[in-house]
């Protein structure tokens, strides 16, 4: 079988197709019907300090070839999540990585802290992007010197490996990223939803009640993947993919381009297997092509 590991930060991962936040729950739902172990990772959905309640409804927006969310970070809050969700977790022989938001720097550092201080998180997502909350969010992605400023609070605070995930919604977005490793990101997740509306034409208003919300599925492949490209090209930490990746095609366009690892999103809603046929298709084509290590395709177009 050929080699599909892969290391990221220090952290060495079974294959490198994970389930991005967000579209796997927890993590712990499907564990007694797929083979959730067998993931390179597992993204938690978004955590905060405190338990969040989210939007209200409608929050998804089905489109061709994509999907509208605007969920809001529902969560049950970092501790429930450390006390309830966390141990089972620890059961299945994968990468836990925590997906970490904010309103403001001190609820960023509060939840880093305590996800620094847990065993069996492997590695902090800090999410900068998010475009379905009225505060935190992208207002931090959005502004080059108070996404360093933050993400030099944050890797001080936290010994474990810092990804940091940026937005591609109005921004120069190598300048962001840039910015992130300034203030020590360990890597660069990309890219996070498009900005997207729907108007319920029938009833003569905006669908989802905040008006806008975040548009991912095959639709924003393109376009991500350009910006992971792009990205590679510009900062030395790797770059952690998603986008529109729902089959073996689409992952095997971002390795090409030099994504060290793909993350699995919008495409778990529509048939949560999709993850693990990409691994299994993964290792088939490297022995087909006659590939004995993932690391021989990563990058081969730069």
């Amino acid at each position: 079988m050929a080699d599909l590991t892969v290391e990221i930060s220090g952290v060495q991962f079974r294959n490198p197709v994970f389930v991005a936040s967000g579209t796997f729950g927890y993590g712990l739902k499907l564990k007694d019907t797929l083979p959730v172990g067998s993931l390179g990772a597992i993204v938690t959905k978004g955590l905060t300090i405190r338990p969040k309640e989210g939007n209200p409804p409608q929050r998804l927006i089905e489109t061709p070839c994509g999907l509208i969310n605007s969920i809001g970070l529902e969560n049950i809050g970092i501790k429930e999540f450390i006390k309830a969700k966390l141990p089972e977790l620890k059961k299945l022989s994968t990468k836990i990585i925590v997906n970490i938001s904010g309103d403001s720097e001190r609820d960023y550092f509060e939840a880093v802290e305590i996800a620094d201080s847990t065993d069996g998180i492997d590695i902090i997502e800090l999410n900068v992007s998010c475009p379905n909350v009225e505060k935190g969010g992208m207002e931090f992605g959005r502004n080059p010197k108070m996404l360093e400023k933050l993400v030099r609070g944050v890797r001080e605070r936290t010994r474990k490996p810092l990804w940091v995930k940026i937005t591609p919604n109005f921004v120069d977005i190598v300048e962001e990223a840039q910015a992130a490793v300034s203030g020590g990101a360990d890597a660069i997740t990309a890219i996070n939803t498009l900005l997207g509306m729907h108007v319920d034409v029938e009833n003569k208003k905006f669908t989802i009640p905040r008006k806008f919300g975040g548009f991912s599925g095959p639709a924003i492949r393109p376009v991500a993947l350009y910006i992971v490209w792009k990205l590679v090209q510009s900062v030395d930490v790797p770059v952690v993919a998603i986008g529109g990746i729902d089959s073996l095609n689409a992952a095997l366009q971002f390795f090409f381009v030099g994504a060290s690892a793909v993350q699995i999103g919008t495409a778990n809603f529509i048939d949560p297997r999709t993850p693990f046929k990409i691994i299994e298709e993964l290792g088939e084509y490297l022995e087909i092509n006659g590939h004995e290590k993932i690391s021989e395709i990563i990058g081969v177009l730069n």
